[in-house]
């Protein structure tokens, strides 16, 4: 059986949040089950921007620092880091570090930022991968994922958590070598298989609905999870979000990889009963996702049953940062006619359906039409 620990947490008050993750990980068999003292432990957030914790987008700096409390206490040297989506130099990821508040937090129980500028390169047998130095300098690794919404895999969570040990903008080629959500699924359940994460501690108390995972409405959930199977973890947060797990490819690629179980048969919740934490409200696609994608396939007139991003023309502030997040050469999206005059315009008989550009949009002004008829 795999184990799920569901904690109810209603606010980021520090005490609060610390005798719900110890509660958790006790629940799980204790720290000491998770570290030995003196080992060099890597916690690893979602850290998607640079930007504050009110806008749900990244983990909560106050799960952060109750983790490192509790691991510090059992003799863990814990060291902290993710790499954003834009994270090529140094400035900006210090700057993310800075703006999520994990700084702050950090500079007062002495951890320090590992190394995510820099990695090398392994071979997995089915995957290449450019990983940062941070995660592979580490002995161990604890994920602090974020419940939220994502346009392409329909949620975020424990398995996706890892992609953020590739360094920067590297992660884009992966988008434009697997354009299907079932092969990147498959991508980065591998990814986290090697990896190898010891602990998955989501921050699901404000979660992230609707336009996720950068642009979304905060939704409270008053929910902390904790497991050591990304699989179960992830298929629980789809049922408390009222989403078939069937429907998430990290899901089901990770159960078809012998990386955990979504099985409710298989899976032994702890802690307070799901039924108070579930939302049928959540802001969510629950239809399946459509797999049909592929470069150089999608025209005005043949793209009908499939998701595509549009700029909503007022709230787009002609940053550019859609078109530099593209990962295609030549792109799927440019200046038109009028350059920065206008918002940029798609060629979405070139667009992998990738959705790069709704991601990391800074503004919330990338939406997703869904398929005509649905």
């Amino acid at each position: 059986m795999s184990k799920v620990a569901l904690i109810r947490c209603e606010s980021y008050d520090s005490e609060e949040v610390k005798a719900a993750v110890k509660r958790g990980i006790d629940l799980l068999g204790g720290a000491n089950q998770f570290v030995s003292p003196g080992e060099k432990i890597l916690l690893k957030p979602n850290w998607i921007m640079a930007v504050s914790p009110e806008r749900c987008a990244t983990t909560h700096p106050a799960i952060f620092g109750a983790v490192c409390e509790v691991f510090q206490e059992a003799g863990a040297v814990l060291s902290y880091g993710d790499s954003p989506g834009r994270g090529t130099e140094e400035n900006e990821t210090m700057e993310a570090a800075r703006e999520t508040g994990f700084l702050h937090v950090a500079e007062k129980l002495g951890i320090p930022i590992a190394d995510f500028l820099h990695g090398r390169m392994l071979d997995t047998g089915t995957n290449e991968f450019y990983i940062a130095n941070a995660a592979l300098d580490s002995d161990g690794i604890i994920s602090l994922p974020k419940l939220k919404t994502q346009g392409f895999l329909k949620l975020t969570g424990a398995v996706k958590n890892q992609f953020g040990c590739i360094p920067g903008r590297r992660k884009g080629a992966y988008h434009m070598q697997l354009p299907k959500p079932a092969d990147f699924a498959r991508m980065l359940v591998d990814l986290d298989k090697f990896l190898k994460p010891r602990l998955y501690v989501m921050d699901g108390i404000m979660a992230m609905e609707g336009n996720g995972p950068m642009n979304g409405d905060a939704k409270k959930m008053d929910t902390i999870l904790l497991s050591s199977d990304p699989i179960a973890l992830d298929a629980t947060v789809a049922r408390l979000v009222d989403v078939n797990p069937e429907y998430c490819y990290t899901v089901t690629m990770g159960m078809q990889a012998g990386h955990g179980t979504y099985l409710e048969s298989e899976i032994a919740l702890l802690g307070d009963p799901m039924e108070s934490l579930i939302s049928t409200s959540f802001n969510i696609d629950r239809n399946p996702i459509s797999n049909v994608r592929g470069r150089g396939v999608f025209s005005f007139g043949n793209d009908a049953g499939v998701p595509r991003p549009y700029i909503e023309e007022m709230s787009c502030e002609r940053c550019g940062i859609c078109i530099e997040m593209c990962p295609l050469s030549p792109k799927a999206l440019d200046w038109g006619g009028e350059g920065d005059a206008e918002p940029p315009e798609y060629d979405y008989a070139r667009c992998i359906r990738c959705f790069c550009c709704q991601e990391m949009c800074p503004h919330g002004a990338v939406l997703i039409q869904e398929p005509r008829g649905m």
